[in-house]
């Protein structure tokens, strides 16, 4: 059982590969925290990753007051939405990246050139939408820049190579073409979080941490493939093949809170999406995400999100249709 899989098929990513960049030194450009996406999106999202492959020569990429130096090969992903700077060289005022949002992600896919004539530099931009609660146990622990290289081995270069010919696929407008894209969008980010899971320096906190860790990460893989059944922690310790005091120790040193309160909280992230995404009543949610009333489902749920579910599904309804209306006015702009 493998407890990232297990997660990222609750996640319902989206995504898309938008944007092919050629860049020659000086050159920079600025882009926006990946929020700034959510009003162009077709679907429901709350988070956005955005990410890069560098596909030649090399640069900089600058979030806040840290610069992490990037190549050819190497995958940028901002986990956290941050706004960030990119380039390559020096004495060039930032191009503000945008200018051309709306057009890309309402299906422009779009080729760049721009800089002043020196060194290449070209790579490949895409991003990821999901909903904010369900992504977030992956995000903890992930640093504001997350750089993988995927050049050094088979499976790399072939995402490499697929991703170049579906982009080149997708800027001739060839059917089928947004839907490979979308689908190696998806495949960029698992592929970026088993690299990066597999660089972890000992003694790392955070959930892809407890995925690498034997006992906790098996663990975690059966909560997730089965988060309605009844567990008790003598049956958690039983799957992953440690005592109940080496778990809860581990889990806790690892994730910050024990296996029953992490099971708690994700029941209730799927419960949330459930009434968000269904027309189930309070009641099948609740057993669906393993409460045994209804009534202790409610005072739960109320607990985490300050509404009871009925409520909480009627805002979420309300802020869905002002969300379209506002996404219906900025494509109308963009056009």
């Amino acid at each position: 059982m493998d407890a990232l899989s297990e997660v990222l098929q609750s996640v319902k990513l989206s995504g898309a590969l938008f944007f092919c960049a050629e860049c020659t030194a000086p050159w920079c450009v600025s882009a926006a925290a990946s929020d700034s996406f959510v009003p162009y999106l077709p679907r429901d999202a709350t988070h956005v990753i955005e990410f890069h492959l560098v596909t030649h020569g090399r640069g900089y990429i600058r979030v806040g007051g840290e610069t992490t130096p990037f190549s050819a090969g190497d995958i940028l992903m901002m986990p956290h939405g941050d706004a960030h700077v990119m380039g390559n060289g020096t004495g060039v005022d930032p191009i503000d990246g945008s200018v051309v949002l709306p057009g890309i992600l309402a299906g422009e896919f779009a080729q760049s050139r721009i800089g002043g004539g020196g060194e290449m530099t070209r790579f490949i931009c895409g991003y990821l939408a999901c909903e904010a609660g369900l992504i977030r146990p992956v995000l903890v622990g992930l640093p504001r820049v997350l750089r993988v290289h995927i050049r050094n081995d088979a499976s790399g270069e072939w995402l490499e190579n697929s991703i170049v010919h579906a982009v080149e696929r997708a800027g001739a407008a060839e059917p089928g073409s947004s839907a490979i894209v979308a689908r190696l969008a998806e495949v960029v980010f698992a592929e970026a979080l088993q690299r990066y899971l597999n660089q972890l320096p000992s003694g790392q906190t955070g959930w892809l941490a407890g995925v690498g860790d034997p006992a906790v990460g098996r663990c975690l893989a059966v909560l997730h493939r089965r988060p309605s059944h009844s567990w008790t922690l003598d049956q958690l310790a039983e799957e992953a093949s440690v005592s109940r005091s080496a778990l809860t120790q581990k889990f806790s040193q690892l994730l910050g809170e024990s296996p029953m309160a992490y099971l708690a909280a994700w029941r209730l992230e799927l419960g949330a999406d459930s009434l968000r995404s269904s027309s189930r009543s309070v009641v099948q949610v609740a057993a669906e995400v393993g409460y045994e009333s209804e009534a202790s489902f409610n005072r739960a749920f109320k607990r985490r999100f300050g509404k009871p579910p009925a409520q909480y599904r009627r805002s979420h309804r309300e802020a869905r249709k002002a969300s379209a209306e506002q996404k219906h006015a900025a494509r109308n702009g963009h056009g």
